[in-house]
């Protein structure tokens, strides 16, 4: 397992400077749910890459457009559909997973545009949540949950445990694998110790 080195992390959060370090160089990658396009920018300037991004939220693609990067404006839980099989040597989908409609079928779509996928997402099996349920009797609002259970976009609460599953019913094979909590790597007890985890996969 590689460790994630705070040293050059690019300015990222964790989750995407592990995933900025791993691309290869002039890689052709598309980041799905890029948000502010910092990732795109990094793998742009300092991995010499093409990269693409997809984005919902239309003032985060303008945002990402008047710095010069190559994003439109789309859904992934239906416009993933409409890119070719292996089109980029990665596909991104960074903090996403658990808002899709249907993360089973995102992940297959995952893995057919690009030959390698990363995924990011926080982990609902991290010892705050289970402690908020357990002794408060109520939905967490944590560092990797920040907002109650009405606002949150999350509507599917997947744990480290339930994805490797996932992975595995899907014929995924997890090239690497990377977790953190308050910013610093987790190497034992994952599925309740990580905040947050990362997956490198391929079919």
């Amino acid at each position: 397992m590689r460790l994630y080195t705070p040293a050059t992390n690019y300015g990222l959060r964790p989750d995407l400077a592990v995933i900025a370090k791993s691309i290869e160089t002039e890689s052709r990658v598309l980041d799905i749910g890029c948000g502010d396009g910092a990732l795109m920018d990094v793998l742009v300037e300092n991995r010499r890459c093409d990269a693409r991004g997809m984005e919902i939220d239309g003032a985060c693609v303008e945002r990402c457009v008047a710095q010069g990067l190559s994003v439109v404006q789309g859904d992934a839980n239906r416009d993933l559909a409409d890119y070719p099989d292996k089109g980029f040597d990665y596909t991104v989908l960074s903090q996403t997973l658990q808002t899709a409609t249907r993360p089973d079928e995102m992940l297959d779509q995952l893995l057919r545009v690009g030959r390698q996928a990363f995924v990011s997402f926080p982990n609902f099996a991290h010892w705050r949540t289970r402690a908020a349920l357990m002794f408060g009797g109520k939905m967490p609002v944590t560092r990797a949950i920040p907002v109650s259970w009405y606002e949150t976009p999350n509507i599917h609460h997947v744990t480290v445990k339930d994805f490797r599953e996932l992975a595995q019913e899907k014929g995924a094979k997890i090239e690497r694998e990377w977790f953190f909590s308050s910013g610093l790597p987790v190497t034992a007890g994952t599925n309740w110790r990580a905040e947050f985890a990362v997956f490198q996969l391929s079919r």
